[in-house]
């Protein structure tokens, strides 16, 4: 879905004819499928309805979860193709003990984009391939370029498909109203003004607007909290961040791509995409949630983004982060 001002680099014009010129130069057919209408209402609507409820969503999951690994499958299937191939650097193993397909990181680090994919079916892999998963991104583009394709020194996608590169407040206030609140200290002093809880995430430093107040030592201001009761964005000073930091994490429901280990057990968690491994302990809940707790306190759990829970290689599954204490 091209972004409409066509700033987008991700799902741009410019990526159609690309794309196009490619299966013409390599010989395989080329079919052009509108999915705006379902993108629409199961990434873009979903994403700035999480947003207006004070969460913070991330709308590559949603798109492998309901259109890439589910519409497009099914479009596959209607033009008989038996597998579906995407770039994601990620891989996919049969193991025959279980007789399942799992989902292994990818071997470029750097690149892995597991995290992105463990909200999806685990029956869903046994239709998927990922060719790039065994390559760095360097041996790609090497590869493409042996291969004379044009796109071989195309510049990475950035940033969100389908807000480009406007800013991305202009994105949300299309959709939600400002409803200004007080930006306080958690010491309750009022240093300045928000826009809208909506347009601020945990963790943030820029785009706070409170002018040249530093916090101690000349500290830069963070996003530590929303107040959701008394409309007040939390901030703390960089020098104070671990009095916003969280030692458990509350899953929604979980989608295990492998059978997990047991009710509890010791694993890595990723809660943040560019973020390193995280040990910690998951405590498997009755109604299909889990409890994270970390070994080190983490700082911006952020409710809404995604846990990513793994064993090494392995990627055992994740869910929604509800909560974090």
């Amino acid at each position: 879905v091209p972004d409409a001002g066509g700033h987008g680099r991700c799902c741009s014009l410019d990526d159609v004819y690309d794309a196009r010129r490619v299966a013409e130069q390599v010989g395989i057919p080329y079919y052009v499928v509108n999915f705006e209408k379902q993108f629409e209402e199961q990434v873009v609507q979903p994403f700035v309805d999480e947003y207006l409820a004070g969460r913070t969503p991330i709308p590559c999951t949603l798109c492998n979860n309901y259109i890439k690994f589910d519409r497009f499958l099914e479009m596959a299937d209607s033009v008989g193709a038996h597998s579906i191939a995407t770039g994601h650097y990620a891989r996919v193993r049969y193991d025959e003990g279980s007789g399942r397909y799992q989902l292994l990181r990818g071997v470029d680090r750097t690149k892995d984009q597991s995290y992105f994919l463990c909200g999806v079916e685990r029956a869903k892999f046994a239709q998927v391939m990922f060719p790039l998963g065994e390559l760095t991104k360097t041996e790609v583009r090497a590869q493409a370029k042996l291969a004379g394709l044009p796109v071989y020194n195309k510049p990475d996608s950035t940033g969100i498909c389908f807000i480009g590169e406007r800013p991305f407040t202009e994105f949300l206030a299309r959709y939600l109203p400002e409803s200004p609140g007080p930006i306080e200290t958690i010491a309750g002093q009022v240093l300045g003004t928000h826009r809208g809880l909506p347009f601020y995430t945990l963790g943030q430093r820029g785009g706070l607007e409170i002018g040249g107040i530093r916090g101690g030592s000349g500290d830069p201001w963070y996003v530590a909290r929303k107040d959701a009761a008394r409309n007040a964005l939390i901030v703390v000073a960089a020098r104070d961040r671990a009095a916003a930091t969280a030692q458990v994490a509350r899953t929604g429901q979980l989608n295990w791509l492998i059978e997990p280990p047991g009710e509890s057990f010791a694993a890595s968690v990723k809660v943040r995409y560019r973020q390193p491994d995280q040990a910690a302990h998951i405590i498997c809940l009755a109604d299909g949630s889990a409890q994270i707790r970390f070994d080190t306190p983490q700082w911006a759990v952020t409710p809404g983004q995604t846990a990513a829970i793994y064993l090494h290689e392995r990627c055992l599954g994740g869910g929604v982060i509800e909560e974090s204490l």
